[in-house]
């Protein structure tokens, strides 16, 4: 197919697209099927991706709140289990494996330190969750320094090494776990029912459209 814009008068006017006798207008753009030539296969038109449904908003802040109340009650049966292990355990015990229980726990610490500089100073908002792991098993890390120490030198060493160096790094960790984590706004009142201005209840919690 090759494109003709010749002007009118070069050809007759009864082989245009328009009613017979009618003319052209000047310099009108004609479709000329040139001898040899197949059509253009037609396109086909993208088909639309379908979108997966979405749960509907009740369920979704049904399955938040089940969620949250399943955590709950997981603290609430460990305290039993707590006051169970205090009056049944030994104060002292041999155990085995003690040195690969120590190396790994500050294993993981220093891949969790390393993983938090990293992804911090590339601004990476994912370092507030190493750094909340960090801080927890860094306090873990003073706590069992400190009370499985023998009295004497080495319990005063587990001490200053926890109020000198795990301690604070733990609230570091904790400070930059807090402020990694977006701003969430207020929920209206009124539940789910009474939502506008833009937000959605998502597993419990308000948070931007």
């Amino acid at each position: 197919m090759v494109a003709s814009t010749a002007p009118f008068g070069s050809r007759p006017a009864h082989r245009g697209t328009g009613a017979p006798g009618r003319p052209e207008p000047r310099h009108a753009v004609r479709l000329v099927r040139t001898p040899g030539t197949a059509s253009p296969p037609p396109v086909a038109a993208p088909s639309a991706v379908p979108r997966p449904p979405r749960m509907p908003l009740r369920v979704r802040a049904l399955r938040g709140r089940w969620l949250g109340w399943g955590l709950i009650g997981g603290g609430v049966v460990l305290v039993p289990w707590i006051g169970m292990l205090a009056s049944t355990l030994p104060s002292t015990k041999q155990v085995s494996n003690w040195s690969a229980a120590w190396v790994g726990l500050d294993v993981m610490l220093a891949a969790g330190l390393l993983g938090t500089g990293v992804l911090f100073t590339r601004r990476d908002a994912r370092h507030g969750l190493l750094a909340a792991a960090t801080g927890a098993l860094l306090l873990a890390d003073a706590w069992f320094d400190v009370m499985t120490a023998t009295p004497g030198a080495e319990r005063t060493v587990a001490l200053a090494l926890a109020a000198g160096l795990e301690v604070p790094l733990a609230v570091l960790c904790g400070v930059l776990a807090a402020r990694a984590v977006p701003s969430v706004p207020s929920r209206p009142r009124g539940g789910a029912e009474g939502l506008g201005g833009g937000t959605e209840r998502l597993s419990g919690m308000s948070t931007p459209r």
